[in-house]
């Protein structure tokens, strides 16, 4: 069995299809781990989402920002982007199981015997990814409870930015939320910043990006996506990002874990904005 981590598909299902094909994946034996954002922006959330559920225990996946904006569109809390391209899906004979299947997503996929975690965003340096998988693992049941429209509306805002400073439930699932899902930047006390997503070379000097506070110890390894700008780019050797743009242009990544071998599959013409 092998297992492949894959960065932010946001619905460039031909892109992971080829990519797939290219490293011989087995949808029977080997494992896929889906570093959040499977929709949006790109032309087949639909399909993307029903391929993944499709796999079944082979398919392990965190929950993206923008994984979460449509389950808060498909339970009418907020409106449909145009830009997002999910009219398709919102129409789809089968959304519902496909709502009810993305709903029941962790936060952070950790690989059994190893300590080695996936997360959309990464890691606060606030955390120890002990004290990151029980807040993930208590969001996840909020979100999985018969009130889910009011988490769901909850999670959103950019308060507290410090996990000193989330004092309650909901201030503690906001944090939880922000910090996997939309965290790039910290300040120098470990806070989040929220506005800034340019590539680290671009930042000013009081914001650091988030895994070079150095929590995240060397027997530790860790996987994320979401920031783009990166590239790929990461100057430590057990942190990974994934996320190389395909829907922008670029091209889509997948890591093969027991040799770190990188592929790629260049952003196919119709994902192109």
């Amino acid at each position: 069995m092998a297992v492949y981590f894959v960065g932010d598909i946001q619905g460039c299902y031909s892109e992971l299809d080829a990519l797939l094909t290219k490293v011989g994946f087995s949808s029977n034996n080997d494992q896929l781990y889906v570093a959040g954002d499977l929709v949006a922006r790109g032309p087949d959330s639909l399909e993307t989402l029903r391929f993944i559920k499709s796999l079944n225990n082979n398919a392990k996946v965190v929950l993206g920002n923008h994984d979460l904006h449509l389950l808060s569109v498909y339970h009418g809390i907020k409106k449909v982007k145009a830009q997002d391209l999910l009219g398709p899906l919102l129409s789809a004979p089968d959304v519902a199981p496909l709502m009810d299947w993305l709903i029941q997503q962790p936060l952070i996929q950790k690989l059994p015997d190893e300590k080695t975690y996936m997360s959309h965003a990464g890691l606060s340096p606030q955390w120890t990814p002990e004290t990151a998988l029980i807040q993930a693992t208590i969001a996840q049941k909020y979100l999985n409870s018969s009130a889910s429209s009011h988490w769901l509306s909850n999670m959103y805002g950019e308060q507290p930015t410090s996990w000193i400073d989330a004092d309650d439930e909901l201030s503690r699932f906001r944090f939880t939320i922000n910090s996997l899902t939309r965290m790039r930047y910290c300040y120098t006390d470990g806070s989040l910043n929220f506005t800034c997503k340019d590539n680290p070379n671009d930042a000013t000097k009081n914001l650091a990006p988030w895994f070079e506070f150095k929590h995240i110890k060397e027997n530790t390894q860790w996987i994320f996506g979401h920031w783009a700008a990166l590239m790929g780019a990461c100057p430590f050797d057990n942190i990974h990002a994934l996320d190389t743009g395909c829907v922008w242009g670029q091209h889509l990544t997948m890591l093969r874990w027991h040799d770190k071998k990188l592929f790629t599959e260049q952003s196919h013409k119709s994902t192109i904005r």
